[in-house]
């Protein structure tokens, strides 16, 4: 049997302002938790900002891979807010991952972030978001999370 071909399509790409705040080690792994204190998301299906108060409960695990939980609020410029939740997965060399915990500009090329999400919203023009799974190509730089949305169809 022929395997279906994965589509997508582009959703918006979501930039993010973070506050880190360090748990430090727990019996799970070593815990950051970033405070969403804003943002902006633009793309052909949506475009808004990102509420200040959501969060990413990180978790780097003994392998140096950051597990990513987030969930946030955005508010499309039509005033309907949108819940987003996401998980995901940020992975590399050791050097590299390094060079990110420091805050240091690292080519995105070089590591891999990835997250799956979920939205969750009102009546409105984008109530269809409710019936969509999408995924992020994500990286990191200095200021905050940038992340590619896309629809899977």
């Amino acid at each position: 049997m022929t395997p279906l071909p994965l589509k997508t399509d582009f959703l918006f790409r979501m930039e993010m302002t973070v506050e880190a705040t360090v748990l430090g080690p727990t019996p799970q792994g070593d815990r950051r938790v970033g405070l969403v204190t804003g943002g902006r998301f633009q793309g052909p299906a949506a475009s808004g900002v990102v509420l200040p108060g959501g969060a990413d409960w990180m978790l780097t695990g003994p392998d140096g891979a950051t597990r990513l939980d987030v969930r946030a609020m955005l508010r499309a410029d039509d005033g309907q807010l949108i819940g987003i939740t996401y998980t995901g997965l940020r992975a590399g060399p050791a050097e590299v991952l390094a060079r990110l915990a420091a805050g240091d500009p690292v080519d995105p090329a070089t590591y891999y972030m990835r997250t799956a999400i979920r939205f969750e919203t009102g009546p409105g023009p984008l109530e269809w978001l409710n019936r969509v799974l999408a995924v992020a190509v994500g990286q990191r730089p200095p200021q905050g999370p940038i992340y590619d949305v896309y629809a899977i169809l």
